[in-house]
């Protein structure tokens, strides 16, 4: 009895860490405000903080509990771009803080076509969601 509870408060704070960590890594990145300026939004920064907050907490109670929600295909669909379309900001804003595709690009002597070496990044990323979802088996939950 007492194993079970030490391992529940140690679950628990475990995640608490973690998803502390992951919270601050997108603030120190910039996501939200750099979003909030580019869309004219910067009023709605707290919406979209909270936002992130609530999706964070849908996430994980998804992934401990099992349970269907007959959304349908096309929300589904509508559901996962959305999330691509933040991991895809998040992935740029990290990029774009460690300037690494100016690094890239000095190193690479790319002068012309940077518009083709991001959408190459994109259509990588688009393609590696499409095979997670799409192709049965390509990734299992278990182990």
């Amino acid at each position: 009895m007492f194993s079970d509870v030490l391992s529940i408060v140690f679950g628990f704070s475990s995640g608490v860490v973690v998803s502390g960590a992951v919270f601050a890594f997108i603030t120190v990145v910039g996501v939200v405000p750099r979003m909030a300026e580019k869309t004219a939004t910067i009023g709605r920064v707290r919406l979209y903080e909270e936002s992130i907050m609530f999706g964070g907490i849908a996430g994980t109670v998804v992934m401990f509990f099992e349970f269907h929600l007959p959304i349908g295909r096309v929300l589904a669909a509508l559901l996962s771009f959305c999330g691509g379309m933040f991991f895809g900001a998040l992935a740029m804003s990290l990029a774009e803080v460690l300037d690494v595709i100016p690094i890239l690009t000095r190193r690479g002597k790319v002068e012309r076509g940077m518009y083709y070496f991001i959408l190459a990044i994109a259509i990588g990323k688009l393609i590696g969601s499409l095979m997670y979802y799409m192709i049965p088996g390509f990734f299992t939950n278990e182990g």
